[in-house]
């Protein structure tokens, strides 16, 4: 049954851990690779919904920096994966105006992924639709500490002093910077923890977990998740433009 989205006041960022690739496949005998696959489809079609639902941005859990010490088979294959993505994302960004932004320490990963980034980056730059951030070899942790990297160089040469250090200033040297915090992070198949996700960001996040397995998460079950956030008393950020 299709849910009416007219009366329901939209989170302007909804951030997602995609989680339960690995155990749908398994659930049909499958590997786990085969999980990630469709749950890249998912991710496209997400994408699509979000936007025309009226939600402004779009961040989503891809690789954490701790997903490395999986097995090296399935690591392989999720690079082999999202240098696939990374062309079909393109395709589909011309298609939808999708601005792609990726986060996380882009160092680690192989110099032809990071090229493709930087060309997808570029490309969708100027794009007026969806705003969609992909997580890659992110963790919040991680983050926070670039970030004193570069406070402790910035008061070691000078451009800042102690008593100027703010949420400000910390907000602006984020990966996620110039974008509004999430209003609503959903977690899919049951867990229900952060691993490491947008630790400063999330501070006043509604959260959303369900049990559904994210390669069959779908328009309806984002619906779900939107109708649980209009159900929840808001107190603090906006929720619309």
């Amino acid at each position: 049954m299709t849910i009416a989205t007219e009366s329901l006041r939209m989170p302007r960022h909804v951030a997602i851990i995609l989680d339960g690739n690995g155990r749908w496949a398994k659930k049909r005998g499958m590997p786990r690779n085969y999980g990630h696959v469709e749950g890249a489809k998912t991710v496209e079609l997400i994408c699509e919904e979000a936007y025309k639902m009226g939600i402004n941005h779009l961040t989503v859990y891809a690789f954490s920096t701790e997903n490395w010490n999986r097995p090296a088979d399935e690591v392989e294959a999720l690079m082999r994966l999202l240098r696939n993505y990374m062309k079909t994302c393109l395709k589909t960004a011309a298609k939808n105006k999708m601005c792609v932004r990726v986060i996380g320490d882009k160092s680690r990963l192989a110099a032809d992924i990071r090229d493709r980034i930087a060309e997808l980056e570029a490309a969708t730059k100027d794009n007026t639709g969806l705003k969609f951030q992909i997580a890659l070899n992110y963790g919040g942790r991680d983050e926070i500490v670039r970030v004193m990297k570069k406070l402790g160089d910035e008061i070691k040469g000078g451009s800042i002093k102690t008593e100027d250090i703010s949420e400000e200033w910390i907000n602006n040297h984020l990966d996620t910077a110039g974008l509004p915090e999430p209003d609503l992070l959903i977690r899919t198949c049951g867990e229900q923890r952060l691993s490491n996700f947008l630790l400063w960001q999330l501070a006043y996040t509604e959260f959303y977990f369900t049990d559904v397995l994210w390669p069959d998460f779908s328009r309806d079950e984002l619906i779900k998740a939107v109708v649980a956030f209009n159900q929840r008393e808001r107190r603090y950020g906006l929720v619309t433009d």
